[in-house]
C-alpha cells in the first residue's frame, strides 16, 4: 500500500510543511528508516535524530522546531505517537486467514459455529460449544465443554480454554495462555493437604488482550472475571475468584492471589505481586516489583515492599542509600566516646 503526504495528512487531520505529493510505502522507527517511510519523534530529544534519517516524512507536535530537509515533509499534530500508532495499523502486513474448518479440526456434537468462522489444524473443541462470527482459532487450540467466543474474537496457537469459560468480543489471546485452568485451593489435614474443588468459571469481557503464556484460573464457586478493555501482559498468573476492572493494564510477570478486587483503570507494573483478599482502588498505579500486603484506595501511586505510596518509599529509599555513611559516623562517635570516658577515669 501508497500512500501520499497529502492523504497521510487527511486521514490524521494533521498540517503538513514540505512536499505533499511524496509517496509514503510504510512506517519505521528512527533507526530503520529508508526513503518512502514515514517516522515520528515524540520530543525534542529525538527531532535531530529524525531530521536526519532517510525518511521521507517525520511526525512531530506542533510545537517541534524543525528544519524541513530538500525532499522530505514534516507532518505537525498533538499527539504524534498516537498518530504514528494509527499508520502502523494502515501499513502493517496483511495476514491472510482462510475461512472454513480445517479438515483435522475436531468438533464436539451440540457445538454451534458461527458465520465466517476459521478453524486451523488440529483444533480440538468440545461440545456444546458456541463460537460467534468471524472467530479465529489457529492450529492446536484446545476448547472444552460449553465453552462460549464471541464474534472477531482471534485465538492464536497452542491456547486451552477451559471448560465453560466465556470470551466477550474482539478478544485477543495469545499462544500459551491458559485460561480456566483449576485455581489452587487446599485444606491442610492431618495426612496432608486436600483439595478444594473448582467448581466455578472465568468471563472475559469484549476487547480484552491476553498475552502469551497467561494463566487464568477458574473460580472455587462464581466467577473470576476481566473487564471489558483491560490489556494483559505476557507470562501473568491470575488466580480463582479474582476481579479485574475495566481498562486495566497488566504488565508481564505480575501476580494476583485468589479474590482480590481491581477496580477501573488500575495498572499493576512488571513482576508486582498482589496478596489474596484485597482491594486495589481505580486509578491507581503499583510501580514495578512492589509487593502489595494490604488494600489500596483510589487513585493512588505506590511502589515498593511492602507497598507504601511512592514520595514516602523514595524518601525510605534515600535514607537507606545513606545507611553505609550514617554508620560509619556512628563509629567514629563511639570512638570519640570511648576517649571521653578513658579521660575522665
Amino acid at each position: 500500500m501508497t500512500k501520499t503526504v497529502a492523504e497521510i495528512a487527511q486521514m490524521l487531520d494533521a498540517e503538513v510543511i514540505g512536499d505533499r505529493t511524496l509517496e509514503i510505502s510504510g512506517a519505521s522507527s528512527i533507526e530503520d528508516a529508508k526513503k518512502g517511510d514515514i517516522t515520528f519523534a515524540s520530543n525534542g530529544k529525538y527531532l535531530k535524530s529524525a531530521s536526519k534519517s532517510l525518511a521521507s516524512a517525520i511526525i512531530v507536535s506542533n510545537e517541534a522546531k524543525i528544519k524541513v530537509r530538500k525532499g522530505k515533509a514534516i507532518i505537525r499534530t498533538p499527539n504524534p505517537r498516537l498518530a504514528f500508532t494509527r499508520l502502523l495499523e494502515l501499513f502493517a502486513p496483511e495476514t491472510k486467514i482462510p475461512i472454513g474448518i480445517h479438515p483435522t479440526a475436531i468438533i464436539g456434537q451440540g457445538t454451534v459455529v458461527g458465520e465466517n468462522v476459521s478453524i486451523g489444524p488440529y483444533v480440538v473443541i468440545g461440545e456444546n460449544a458456541r463460537i460467534g462470527e468471524r472467530v479465529v482459532i489457529f492450529g492446536h487450540v484446545y476448547i472444552g465443554d460449553e465453552v462460549e467466543i464471541g464474534e472477531r474474537t482471534i485465538i492464536h496457537p497452542r491456547v486451552t480454554l477451559c471448560q465453560q469459560v466465556k470470551i466477550g468480543k474482539r478478544v485477543i489471546i495469545n499462544s500459551g495462555t491458559v485460561i480456566g485452568s483449576e485455581g489452587f485451593g487446599y485444606i491442610e489435614i492431618e495426612k496432608g493437604h486436600l483439595k478444594i474443588p473448582q467448581n466455578g468459571t472465568v468471563v472475559i469481557g469484549d476487547e480484552v488482550e491476553i498475552g502469551a503464556n497467561v494463566t487464568i484460573d477458574r473460580a472455587t464457586t462464581g466467577t473470576t472475571s476481566i473487564g471489558r478493555g483491560t490489556k494483559i501482559d505476557n507470562l501473568v498468573m491470575i488466580a480463582h475468584n479474582v476481579t479485574i476492572g475495566e481498562n486495566c493494564i497488566i504488565i508481564a510477570q505480575v501476580g494476583i492471589s485468589g479474590s482480590t478486587k481491581i477496580e477501573d483503570s488500575v495498572t499493576l507494573a512488571g513482576q508486582a505481586g498482589v496478596a489474596g483478599h484485597l482491594t486495589i482502588g481505580a486509578n491507581t498505579v503499583v510501580a514495578a516489583r512492589s509487593g502489595v500486603t494490604k488494600s489500596i484506595g483510589p487513585d493512588q501511586f505506590v511502589s515498593g515492599y511492602p507497598a507504601r505510596p511512592h514520595r514516602e518509599e523514595k524518601r525510605i529509599k534515600a535514607i537507606v542509600s545513606k545507611l553505609p555513611t550514617l554508620l560509619k559516623r556512628i563509629k567514629e562517635l563511639e570512638g570519640k566516646v570511648q576517649e571521653l570516658e578513658k579521660r575522665e577515669r
